[in-house]
């Protein structure tokens, strides 16, 4: 099966990064791999922002997985810096295998190796199976999300 190394994305990774994040009916809407342009801009300004962190899990050389770990330092909490867990995508033939389990224990990891008290999430509302997942981990659904397009 292969040694799984998780490390920071590369404008190489995109491809495989973007079939991910469309490969699902909410992803099929607003991704597309007709152009890579715009993926290749906001990769560079994550990989040059020190708390910004988007990773690929890759076994036998190919990425099979994705995060992104965005660390916000903060006011509230007395001053707490917390992380936030954003994009999580896993291969279709890799679902089920624990890989998004290994993925979210990086992130979690690595937060609290960066100072942070908190690691939060959303998950979109129709994805009932992510919200078992993340139960299953510990989360809680202890908040309501709202959003704004601009």
């Amino acid at each position: 099966m292969g040694d799984l190394e998780i490390r920071a994305a590369t404008a190489e990774d995109l491809p495989a990064i973007v079939a991910m994040l469309a490969d699902d009916p909410l992803g099929a809407q607003r991704e597309s791999l007709d152009d890579l342009t715009p993926y290749e801009t906001a990769l560079e300004r994550l990989a040059a922002d020190p708390n910004q962190h988007v990773v690929v899990a890759v076994r036998d050389g190919r990425v099979i997985g994705t995060l992104q770990l965005t660390i916000i330092p903060g006011l509230s909490h007395k001053g707490a810096t917390r992380a936030l867990i954003e994009a999580v995508r896993i291969h279709t033939d890799e679902r089920g295998s624990g890989l998004g389990s290994r993925l979210i224990e990086w992130a979690i990891d690595t937060a609290r190796r960066l100072g942070c008290r908190m690691v939060q999430l959303t998950s979109d509302k129709t994805r009932t199976d992510a919200h078992r997942f993340y139960a299953r981990l510990g989360f809680t659904a202890s908040h309501e999300g709202f959003k704004l397009s601009l």
